[in-house]
């Protein structure tokens, strides 16, 4: 039998969570998808839950564990590590393993037999909609699944922090009259949106996170200048010609995309770009992601005024949007990110700050005012 949960937030979340797997998979097959994993029961959700949390506050030779659990018989995985004694599912074998198995994209395996839940081995290699729980820090837990397609950023379903949840609303994406708002930013969660093409600005984002040294990437238009009227003259590192080894990778045919070698490169290139996020200033990138500067100073432009209020909004279930002054979403960063949006409203603002805090500043049309989209719990 399934052990019984002790930590309540287990419990609270697992039928949503599970409902959430399950029409996922059923809108998948519908569309004609292969390759699909297993989905998980409440009960299952429930005691993976706990046993992660409970690990996830253990320590293993003084270190916390970081942890990657995926439910998926061995059979199901790409070239498996197998275990030749199946381990039950504790937390206390949980935190014995991890300091073996804390490498970005390693997951253990776990799946059940005559009703007991067991670790079966490790992979890096896993169905569409496979379940996920990773175990960040103490208390930290998120539930997430792989994309259909397969390369990219896992898509977030649930966070958990102790007694706090945080569901991911898939339809925040979709707001009324404002279309353009989300789903022309990241199409989070959207498999569509996401296989039409590698989302460069998600990847950019998660790896500008990554670095903890906090930054601005702004995105303007490949076909106006108008940004220079935003920026201090002269631009210390502004690029000439534009840096354009992202706009060449995209250019490649689909069928090389999903090619190792590409995936790679596409990787490299992003974290070099996200890297230049961490100079003091913002980076500068057009539509087409070529790079235009780096290290440049944000200023309000002649004849627009002081931006005063912006409207915040994270997508989570029981979200309500928030009219605030800029100054209140961060520091200085947030601020001129704010100004810049405000004045060049075809742009797009990214800021990462260096506690994980993550913003996506964009003009609302139906607010008439910059849209500030708290995004920490999709890039976790």
């Amino acid at each position: 039998m399934i052990r019984k949960s002790t930590y309540a937030a287990a419990r609270a979340v697992a039928s949503t969570i599970e409902s959430h797997f399950a029409q996922q998979q059923s809108e998948a097959r519908q569309r004609g998808e292969l390759n699909i994993a297993p989905a998980p029961s409440v009960k299952v959700v429930e005691a993976l839950i706990d046993a992660a949390f409970w690990a996830s506050l253990r320590k293993e030779e003084g270190q916390s564990p970081r942890i990657s659990l995926a439910f998926l018989p061995p059979e199901l995985a790409g070239n498996p590590l197998l275990f030749s004694q199946k381990l039950p599912l504790t937390s206390h074998n949980l935190t014995k393993l991890a300091p073996g198995v804390e490498r970005a994209g390693v997951h253990l395996g776990v799946w059940f037999e005559k009703g007991e839940l067991y670790v079966w081995g490790t992979t890096r290699e896993i169905l569409s909609f496979c379940f996920v729980l990773d175990v960040s820090e103490p208390g930290l837990l998120v539930v997430k699944h792989r994309r259909s397609s397969g390369f990219g950023k896992f898509a977030n379903v649930a966070v958990l922090k102790g007694d706090v949840i945080k569901i991911i609303d898939e339809r925040s994406d979709s707001l009324p009259d404002c279309p353009e708002v989300l789903t022309s930013l990241l199409g989070f969660t959207s498999p569509s949106s996401w296989n039409a093409s590698v989302n460069v600005l998600v990847q950019l984002a998660v790896s500008m996170r990554a670095h903890g040294k906090g930054g601005t990437l702004l995105v303007v238009p490949a076909n106006s200048d108008r940004w220079r009227e935003s920026v201090i003259h002269p631009m210390q590192y502004a690029l000439s010609p534009a840096f354009s080894a992202l706009t060449e990778l995209m250019k490649q045919d689909k069928v090389d995309r999903s090619q190792s070698l590409w995936q790679g490169a596409l990787r490299r290139e992003i974290d070099g770009v996200a890297g230049l996020t961490a100079v003091d200033g913002a980076t500068v990138i057009n539509d087409q992601h070529e790079v235009l500067a780096f290290g440049a100073k944000i200023l309000r432009s002649d004849g627009n005024e002081l931006v005063e209020q912006i409207v915040v909004t994270e997508p989570v279930v029981g979200n309500e949007p928030i009219i605030i002054h800029p100054t209140h979403s961060g520091g200085t960063r947030h601020l001129s990110a704010a100004q810049f949006v405000h004045d060049q409203r075809d742009a797009t603002a990214l800021v990462a700050s260096q506690d994980g805090r993550f913003t996506i500043f964009s003009w609302s049309p139906c607010e008439m005012m910059v849209h500030a989209h708290r995004v920490d719990t999709l890039l976790l």
